[in-house]
């Protein structure tokens, strides 16, 4: 996938969240598409530190391999 590959996703946030976004977005003179990728941006570094479930089955010595 090229960086300038375009692909229309449906997002939902919840009413209280989508208002911030678009706050932030009216302050920057941006897009919510625009404000959206810039957090993921930021964001993205903090939730690979977050264990996925299967993280925490390696962890468990006890837990079953398929």
């Amino acid at each position: 996938m090229s960086a300038n590959d375009a692909r229309k996703q449906s997002l939902y946030f919840p009413e209280d969240m989508l208002n911030e976004i678009q706050s932030q977005a009216q302050r920057l003179d941006r897009s919510l598409s625009w404000v959206v990728q810039q957090a993921w941006k930021i964001a993205k570094a903090e939730l690979r530190k977050v264990p996925s479930p299967n993280d925490m089955l390696d962890d468990d010595p006890a837990a079953q391999r398929g």
